[in-house]
């Protein structure tokens, strides 16, 4: 039932997130930008070009370590293509690379803990790495369209995307760039803030208790089948996740969520589609949902 104490816990915890994650996400963001100073996209693709580099645990950690922006995704996929890139490496970077970004890693930890994140890490670097090197050695490579090979028309979004000379200082570029990237990403922060703060203040504990509790078998799969729909950042799935779970919901369930969400969104399924024929995309969905549930049952066992 509704009462002003419901209004109080909202407003309360709005507050609160939307301090730490906009602090947290400017740093973490500012911190990357001076990373991809030194390994620009045309490293990377140059490191995962090189069939005799250092395989699949560097193109993960790459993955992990080089978010990059959504316009860049698919050319710089194509890039990779026709630099002729391991295909397993390549499938690997591409699962790694929104799974391990340092944003949910960073809002990971400070959301969850360092063991809940340390475990969050582990398990989608292991299957992503797992998954690339299955995929080549089933041959998935036959899956590639034709036109994924086709000159791309940028490699990454430091000037196609503002459309600006950028200024001459390293520094304030990369905070240019910082900020640039904030105000786009601002809308779903806020969003994922606003609906998590209203989850915690009027949803009923005992409904999400009920429904996805760890006792409940069902919970995991379910979760992990309605995050890959759904198409939320992982900016805004942290503070929805976290406001589920302080109602009640399983850690397990909240896992398999996160993984579900942020490793496979309908944006990105209709974009990779420029690039993979169906049965590839049905390859690259069945990754993200093994490992999402998967994920939610290990940590419900060992945790």
């Amino acid at each position: 039932m509704f009462n002003i104490n419901m209004v109080q816990d909202t407003l309360g915890m709005f507050a609160f997130l939307t301090v730490e994650l906009t602090t947290l996400f400017l740093l973490i963001s500012y911190l990357v930008g001076v990373l991809q100073e030194y390994i620009p996209p045309s490293r990377i693709q140059s490191i995962l070009s090189d069939k005799k580099g250092k395989g699949y645990l560097v193109a993960a950690l790459l993955g992990a370590i080089t978010p990059f922006c959504s316009c860049s995704t698919i050319p710089f996929l194509k890039g990779l293509l026709r630099a002729k890139a391991g295909f397993g490496t390549m499938m690997v970077f591409l699962f790694a690379s929104p799974l391990l970004n340092p944003i949910i890693i960073g809002l990971f930890a400070v959301t969850f803990g360092l063991q809940v994140t340390a475990f969050y890490f582990s398990v989608a670097m292991g299957v992503s790495v797992i998954a690339g090197y299955t995929l080549e050695k089933f041959g998935f490579e036959k899956y590639i369209k034709a036109e994924a090979y086709m000159e791309p028309e940028s490699i990454g979004c430091r000037s196609t995307c503002e459309g600006n000379k950028a200024p001459a200082n390293k520094w304030k570029r990369i905070w240019d760039t910082t900020w640039v990237d904030f105000k786009k990403t601002l809308p779903y922060l806020m969003g994922g803030i606003a609906l998590g703060s209203l989850i915690y203040g009027f949803m009923p504990t005992e409904l999400v208790a009920r429904v996805a509790n760890e006792n409940n078998p069902f919970a995991i799969p379910i979760a992990a089948v309605i995050g890959i729909p759904l198409y939320i950042r992982a900016e805004a799935v942290i503070p929805i996740s976290a406001a589920l779970a302080a109602k009640g919901m399983g850690l397990g369930a909240v896992m398999a969520l996160i993984i579900g969400s942020a490793g496979a969104s309908l944006t990105e399924v209709i974009l990779l589609k420029s690039i993979f024929k169906n049965t590839m995309i049905i390859a690259f969905l069945a990754v993200i949902l093994s490992m999402a549930v998967s994920a939610g049952y290990l940590y419900s066992v060992l945790f």
